[in-house]
């Protein structure tokens, strides 16, 4: 190992992160999953745990679909939605996470039984439990495409008139092709109105291409785009992108583990930071993908060649992009520096 990449390796386990862009349901660990299952064991998920590891392995995305909703059938109360945090605290925690900001999807809890009271009740407990810890989280409310715009609105509506503590963004997730961002601007109008910032996915795979963050920035007001790694192909996209500071929430190796891009090494990520976009690091649905944010730092160090001072800035970005207030922003940032001095030094 050399001096370089041991400087590297004590810089990503050592400095304090933020994670952006984390699906609550994605979020799930093995022994989460576990808990769930054997309070519902009639929902048909694997209460053995070898047996479970199998079911949870990624197979290909319709298989991690699959799985993404028998996770979620397995949430029935408030006390499950607060299971499901607990155990993303402690993740998160364990990866030198201070702050995140999660996508919670009320629509598919409240789709299988779950009374919306008890989704707030479930994630203002987890929240406050994850403060004594020394996790910072906040929310993102996500309307879960291919829904009907009429549908969507009932996400704005709890959102402005019923929001749990910590509410702070609102998204746009699920398919691409064939979802016309505009469809939802209604919805977004509201939530935006109410003081909400617009994070919707877009130009995660080329279906829905560089045409759907311009459908994003124009029809939904986005601050900052969930994946947008297809933005890379429009020049015209990147420079509005640049102009007007959007950062893109990018999840590496969720785009290799869903076939959005072949292989790491063609990830279009180096580009996106030569042409000056502002992209932070997220893990996505981490146990689901098999990675967390240490490994999606040391995966983009190895295969890009990145030093302890790109490293610092991509986290720095997470920082700035992130709806943290301005002074906890400032203090971060100033451990983050204190953090590359000391991985740098010899």
């Amino acid at each position: 190992m050399t001096a370089a990449t041991d400087a590297v390796g004590r810089f990503i386990e050592g400095v304090p992160k933020v994670e952006l862009h984390v699906h609550l349901v994605g979020s799930a660990a093995l022994p989460t999953v576990l808990t769930l299952a054997e309070r519902a064991p009639h929902l048909g998920v694997p209460t053995d745990l070898d047996a479970l590891k199998r079911f949870y392995a990624f197979h290909d995305f319709p298989h991690f679909l699959d799985v993404y909703a028998a996770v979620n059938a397995l949430v029935r109360t408030s006390d499950d939605v607060l299971t499901l945090i607990e155990g993303l605290t402690g993740d998160l925690l364990a990866q030198g996470v201070r702050y995140a900001e999660v996508t919670v999807t009320p629509w598919s809890h409240v789709d299988v039984g779950v009374p919306y009271p008890e989704v707030v009740e479930g994630l203002d407990e987890g929240r406050r439990r994850a403060a004594v810890r020394g996790l910072d989280l906040a929310w993102c409310f996500d309307i879960p495409a291919p829904l009907e715009p009429d549908d969507g609105a009932a996400t704005a509506r709890w959102a402005v008139e019923q929001p749990p503590e910590g509410l702070v963004s609102f998204g746009l997730g699920g398919a691409e092709a064939g979802v016309d961002r505009a469809d939802f601007s209604d919805a977004f109008a509201r939530a935006r109105a109410a003081g909400l910032r617009s994070v919707p996915h877009a130009g995660e795979s080329e279906a829905g291409g560089a045409a759907s963050v311009w459908a994003a920035v124009r029809h939904l007001g986005a601050d900052r785009i969930g994946h947008g790694i297809r933005s890379v192909d429009d020049p015209a996209l990147i420079a509005h992108l640049v102009d007007h500071g959007i950062p893109l929430e990018v999840c590496p190796i969720s785009n290799v583990r869903t076939r959005v891009v072949p292989d790491l090494a063609v990830h279009p990520l180096p580009e996106l930071l030569r042409q000056g976009v502002t992209v932070c690091i997220n893990t996505d649905d981490p146990p689901m993908f098999d990675t967390d944010l240490g490994m999606e730092y040391r995966a983009i160090a190895a295969a890009f060649d990145l030093g302890v001072d790109d490293l610092a800035g991509l986290v720095a970005n997470g920082v700035r992009a992130s709806f943290m207030s301005e002074p906890a922003k400032a203090a971060l940032l100033a451990e983050i520096d204190r953090h590359r001095t000391d991985a740098s030094a010899p």
